[in-house]
């Protein structure tokens, strides 16, 4: 059984959330219609990005939608700046403080520091994960502290690049707003991967502390017809895209899939940006007919049922709610592509979890297709116990995210299969 500080602590949570639900409900409708949006709320503790490579890994926030208040934090780990050929020297290593070289140091004219830019040296390449936050659509952030804290050792022990997404959140923007966002990171990667490959054909050089590249007027041309205006250095000099896991927490599990089934139908067209596999964290599925676990479990810790109804009426359409809608619930049929054609996809499930039973249904219908789709369960677990704030740091959440890097690294892997660090 869950600790007691759990225990109490899940009791002060629901009683907060509640608190909000209600607060979102009685929102008049008009405030609701924001098509810019917000991607945090007021009382979500957030964390700055640090450039510096703190705790071995420097962040940046990119807004990367002039409509949208879609965002990114990336989350770039000092093992990007190893040189890619083993034999190197080590003391080729560029970081701030770290590092012996000083290529890697951005300076300002009075010798301020202003973060990590790539040097001309050799450059390692890591796989990207694009990380979506939980929060039950309505709260959460991909620059939250515990957000942070997850993404900061998703980064050091999977070895990649962390791409988090801030996405629109509900009320204001209900389904599909969060879903599209998604999709839009996805290829806003693969726009970038090519921008990055025209600069370097066009023989386009760094510019100056900034890190931006320059551009002649041609090139410029280029450019806006990929719809985006400047190469992030950090994933031109240091990303794969061509090894890109996606990773959803909660209601980020199902942004996650939703984005892997498009990314399917999407094929060649994302290219280069492929994605190998995909992980679900205790999945925020639903479904009309209930499961063994939503009657037992029913009023389980933190994320109760009835609450979680409640945020399923906040993000979908008035018109459309159904806890059997596609979004909701994954063995709807005619949900499309087909399951044999969905990543590899592995599924975190916790023990006192009344979502468990339907993620794992899930999982065994990939299965049946051949999709290697195995579930790892977590005894005396709740539901987010390795991503909410007050159990991110137990025991529990760090081997779950050890977990999470021995599979993951089977299809991340230059290698082939590997089961070791």
């Amino acid at each position: 059984m869950p600790s007691v500080a759990v225990k109490l602590y899940s009791v002060f949570f629901k009683f907060l959330l509640k608190h909000r639900l209600q607060n979102r409900i009685q929102t008049p409708t008009q405030q609701h219609s924001n098509t810019f949006g917000v991607t945090t709320r007021p009382e979500e503790t957030v964390a700055a990005a640090n450039p510096s490579f703190a705790d071995g890994v420097a962040t940046k926030d990119i807004h990367i939608d002039p409509l949208t208040s879609l965002a990114i934090r990336i989350f770039l780990p000092d093992s990007a700046l190893t040189p890619p050929n083993p034999n190197s020297d080590p003391q080729r290593r560029r970081s701030y403080g770290g590092g012996s070289g000083v290529e890697g140091l951005n300076l300002m004219g009075g010798g301020t520091y202003r973060g990590y830019a790539p040097g001309k040296g050799e450059r390692r390449r890591l796989p990207v994960v694009l990380q979506f936050h939980g929060g039950g659509w309505v709260s959460g952030g991909s620059d939250s502290v515990a957000n942070d804290l997850f993404c900061r050792r998703v980064a050091k022990l999977c070895d990649v690049v962390v791409v988090a997404v801030g996405y629109r959140l509900a009320p204001e923007n209900r389904y599909p707003a969060a879903f599209e966002d998604g999709v839009k990171v996805l290829n806003w990667l693969a726009k970038q991967a090519n921008l990055a490959e025209c600069s370097k054909s066009m023989g386009v050089g760094r510019g100056g502390g900034g890190g931006d590249f320059k551009k002649s007027d041609s090139h410029k041309h280029i450019v806006d017809s990929f719809g985006a205006s400047v190469v992030e250095p950090w994933l031109a000099s240091h990303a794969d895209p061509s090894r890109c896991v996606l990773l959803g927490a909660s209601c980020g599990a199902n942004i996650a899939d939703y984005v892997a089934r498009k990314a399917v139908e999407g094929g060649k067209l994302l290219d280069p940006v492929k994605v190998v596999a995909q992980v679900l964290m205790y999945p925020f599925f639903i479904g009309s007919v209930p499961t063994r676990s939503e009657i037992k479990l029913a009023n389980s810790y933190f994320y109760d049922k009835a609450m979680c109804t409640v945020a399923w009426k906040l993000f979908l359409p008035e018109e459309e709610f159904s806890l059997d809608h596609p979004a909701a619930n994954p063995l709807v049929p005619g949900r499309g592509p087909p399951l044999k054609l969905m990543p590899p996809t592995l599924t975190v499930v916790a023990e006192h979890d009344w979502m468990r039973d339907r993620a794992i249904a899930y999982s065994e219908e990939l299965r049946k297709v051949n999709v290697d789709a195995p579930v790892l369960e977590y005894k005396d677990a709740v539901h987010e116990f390795a991503t909410l704030d007050v159990l991110i740091k137990s025991p529990q959440a760090q081997v779950c995210v050890e977990d999470i890097a021995i599979w993951v690294k089977k299809y991340i892997s230059l290698r082939g299969h590997e089961f070791s660090y």
